[in-house]
């Protein structure tokens, strides 16, 4: 069964997951699996010389469990209301997507949100994690593991879309929306041709 499948990586507070869940609501026949969803248990999370637990890291996540995870809704693509016109499609949101090589062959389409460092910063500072983040965490660990990842990113050419991460969440959804019925339309001329 043909399947589209979406990914939406980006900075941490960008948006990714708010953006996930608004497409799912208007896309038919959609899921999504999230990469938060496969953290290590802290005990398994390393630190670095400033005593950091190393959570902006692939190490820090089970892939071998989301790839697993991704392989069962490939096989058995899940169909709201038993729906077969509809493509069935799938997005997969997180913050080190583009940098893991198994997933390079799934992308339909792929989107990554960006927001300045003082932006993220902020709103990093509102949110509550477990275990909470440590004085200097945000300057110490996440923002130069970002720099880093991004950079890695960069240098694999790959068809990404960059999208402001700064815009409101309409202005967001209603662009990549927008795209992916573009690009949905496309794939089902395709399936028609073929």
């Amino acid at each position: 069964m043909k399947t589209f499948v979406i990914g939406i990586s980006g900075v941490t507070n960008g948006g990714k997951t708010t953006l996930a869940k608004n497409l799912q609501k208007h896309l038919p026949n959609c899921s999504v699996i999230s990469q938060d969803d496969f953290f290590k248990p802290e005990s398994e999370i390393a630190k670095d010389t400033n005593g950091f637990l190393q959570y902006d890291v692939l190490e820090a996540l089970n892939m071998d469990e989301m790839m697993s995870t991704i392989s069962c809704w490939m096989e058995n693509p899940s169909t709201d209301s038993g729906s077969t016109e509809e493509i069935p499609i799938l997005i997969i949101e997180g913050f080190l997507l583009f940098n893991y090589k198994p997933l390079d062959t799934l992308w339909n389409r792929s989107y990554f949100l960006t927001i300045p460092y003082e932006e993220c910063k902020r709103r990093r500072s509102k949110r509550v994690y477990k275990p909470p983040d440590a004085s200097g965490y945000f300057d110490g660990h996440v923002w130069p593991m970002y720099l880093k990842h991004r950079q890695e990113m960069e240098n694999i050419t790959r068809n990404i879309v960059y999208l402001d991460g700064t815009k409101s969440e309409e202005e967001l959804f209603t662009q990549v929306y927008e795209d992916l019925l573009q690009e949905l339309a496309k794939q089902k001329c395709l399936q028609v041709t073929t």
